[in-house]
């Protein structure tokens, strides 16, 4: 008895059968052969240009011995796997989320392809790690100006944006030690505290309130003095310690972050914060650091908010939009020739990759943040590597999936 099994071919199938290189295809193609490695092994197809490298895998294919019928069902699985993967059960073409990359990791193989002893992505160790660009450097000097000369500032990004760097270069520029620091002749206290503090005892899913801040505050400028438990005496001894202080030469500034986490009525009460002067000098410096939806708690148009939003400046933290620039700089940092490795057409991909579309209507958004710039930089890195490249090219760029 015959059983006959059936064939189902695949494009890397036929490869083998016709004895066909990856690098022969990616030469007679013109694409790279990243690209056809990740074509064949993980059925990923270009983000663009796939119509035209369609027509000529299958005319490669078959003139080198592959059946057209066998081509065209290899060709139209691959297309209808690749579509599958693209949309997930349950996913809907609106999403209120961009499509980004997860945190990566750069791997053994990239770091021995390129000779990359250090990440260049590791947490700045020393100030001149930091990449200012004009705009962050606007934004960090801001920050100093209000931390030494009293205001009320807000400081809103995205998740990756660079927020709590900007907090440490703050405290570095004022040569921090155990919170006091010396600026021209001024002692200035930075207070740090999460928006997502508990309780003093220990109650859990109680978020940060005014008198936490208070609480703080008092046992920075006077450690082992009583709190009272009165908010008005509280808010009384506070005042007068404060006014001490100024008279001593210290300035004091609060520092939040995760701001967005603090409810309205907190975010309403730091107005009383500000109201504490002696003459027309404030007493303290509060700046909020936090993520997107702090901006959106901040309101003008919101009557409960309008007193805080009033005396509230509101700095955004936007995206890099010279990614060579800040590529270079990280890459230079870690002593890295960074011209070896990318090519001028994949730093532009890398940028193009980072414009995501959110919905339906194609509407994009640019996230050229500290963070998502790493993270598809070194999944290039990687992806590179394992194809046997030499350089982070464009198509090795197109390749990466979020």
């Amino acid at each position: 008895m015959c059983r006959i099994i059936p064939y189902d071919p695949t494009v890397k199938a036929l490869f083998e059968e016709t004895e066909l290189s990856q690098r022969e295809a990616a030469a007679k193609l013109g694409v790279s052969p990243a690209l056809v490695n990740q074509l064949l092994n993980r059925g990923t197809l270009p983000k663009t240009g796939w119509a035209g490298l369609k027509k000529g895998l299958a005319s490669l294919l078959e003139e080198r011995g592959a059946q057209t019928a066998l081509v065209d069902y290899a060709l139209g699985k691959l297309e209808q796997l690749a579509g599958d993967e693209d949309t997930p059960a349950g996913d809907t073409a609106e999403s209120e989320e961009p499509m980004i990359l997860k945190k990566q990791t750069l791997g053994m193989k990239a770091r021995q392809a390129f000779n990359m002893v250090r990440n260049p992505f590791m947490p700045p160790r020393e100030a001149e790690d930091v990449y200012l660009s004009p705009e962050i450097r606007y934004v960090r000097d801001t920050m100093f100006d209000v931390a030494t000369n009293g205001g009320f500032l807000a400081v809103v990004g995205e998740s990756g944006s660079g927020k709590s760097t900007l907090r440490e270069e703050l405290v570095d520029l004022i040569n921090a030690e155990n919170g006091k620091t010396i600026i021209d002749g001024e002692n200035v206290f930075v207070n740090v505290m999460d928006a997502d503090l508990r309780d003093a005892d220990g109650a859990n899913g109680k978020p940060m309130l005014a008198r936490h801040i208070t609480e703080a505050v008092m046992s920075a400028v006077a450690p082992g003095e009583s709190i009272p438990s009165s908010p008005e005496k509280q808010s009384q001894k506070l005042h007068r310690l404060l006014r001490s202080a100024y008279a001593a030469g210290t300035h004091y500034c609060v520092i939040i972050e995760e701001a967005h986490d603090l409810n309205r009525h907190t975010l309403k009460s730091l107005k009383r914060f500000l109201e504490l002067k002696e003459g027309r000098h404030p007493l303290l410096s509060i700046i909020l650091i936090g993520q997107t939806e702090l901006g959106e708690k901040l309101n003008p148009a919101d009557p409960w908010m309008r007193e805080v939003v009033q005396r509230c400046d509101v700095l955004h933290i936007a995206p890099i939009e010279d990614v060579a620039d800040f590529l270079r700089f990280r890459f230079a940092r870690a002593g890295i020739d960074f011209g070896k490795i990318f090519t001028e057409d994949g730093v532009d991909a890398i940028k193009e990759s980072l414009t995501v579309a959110q919905d339906r209507s194609g509407n994009g958004v640019y996230m050229g943040y500290p963070l998502m710039i790493a993270n598809m930089t070194i999944a290039a890195l990687n992806l590179a590597a394992s194809a046997g490249e030499k350089q982070v090219t464009a198509d090795v760029v197109r390749m990466v999936r979020p």
